[in-house]
């Protein structure tokens, strides 16, 4: 007579298959991230919180400004709409609500949230210096949001401080570490020369990814390079790469360098 062997899963072994399967995959990169959190509750709660910061910081002052952003921004939109409907993944970007906004900061600070939250600071806005430079910025801050980096770094806090609660737990329960999660995620606040405290393999996926959005929407993405230089230099000194969650400016650009043949391929002046 055969015997069968019921095997029992240990909390780990489950706790592993949650995890695989809460695994999604980076758009362009194919890079494996970790998400447990539904599309619905994180945009819920960043459509919230960006209203919250439109309400409690100015408004930029600087017509010609605004203007480019909001120019930029809507070019970006487009190309990004596009890549993601010539891939069959139009679904990705269901329920964005796109907006993009300057505030008066001295900050040199740029984000997106996730459904294409964007803010841009003043203090960016003379390192951008034209177009071109606004679409470095704008592509790079979209893509962080499109890869849904944000969503894997809250996913990583939840696990790491709540066990893995869901988002709308946490919120109700603890709602002040919470919001320091979203803060920290998001990077709100961020210091001068520093665009978001993101890891370096995401701050270089960005990078990536946002090259291919700003040739799409018709900017030469060879102007990332040359930004970069200039952000470089609004920085002072700056900690060892191997002390840093950013790539070394001298990496991030030899790396934008690397993938500028890929990405002028979508490029159409």
């Amino acid at each position: 007579m055969r015997i069968y062997r019921i095997a029992f899963l240990t909390p780990a072994l489950v706790a592993l298959v949650w995890l695989a399967a809460a695994c999604s995959t980076v758009a362009i990169s194919g890079r494996k991230q970790l998400n447990i959190i539904p599309d619905g509750e994180m945009l819920a709660m960043s459509y919230q919180q960006y209203d919250a910061f439109l309400t409690e910081n100015p408004p930029g002052k600087d017509a010609e400004q605004i203007a480019r952003v909001k120019r930029v921004g809507a070019h970006i939109q487009k190309a990004v709409e596009a890549y993601f409907a010539g891939e069959g993944r139009s679904a990705h970007l269901q329920g964005y609500e796109w907006a993009f906004n300057l505030v008066e900061s001295e900050d040199v600070n740029a984000w997106c949230m996730p459904g294409g939250k964007v803010v841009f600071y003043s203090g960016i806005m003379p390192v951008c210096g034209d177009d071109l430079g606004v679409a470095v910025v704008m592509g790079h801050e979209v893509a962080h949001a499109v890869a849904e980096h944000g969503a894997e770094r809250m996913s990583q806090a939840l696990l790491a401080q709540m066990g893995g609660a869901a988002l709308s737990e946490a919120v109700k329960d603890e709602p002040q570490k919470t919001q320091q999660m979203w803060m920290t995620a998001f990077g709100l606040g961020a210091q001068v020369g520093v665009l978001l405290p993101f890891s370096r393999t995401q701050e270089s996926e960005a990078d990536h990814l946002g090259l291919i959005f700003m040739a799409m929407a018709g900017y030469d993405p060879s102007a990332a390079a040359s930004f970069w230089e200039r952000m470089a230099a609004q920085g002072g000194g700056k900690p060892p790469e191997f002390l840093s969650t950013h790539p070394s400016d001298q990496t991030r650009i030899r790396k934008i360098r690397e993938h500028l043949p890929e990405a002028m391929k979508y490029y159409q002046p």
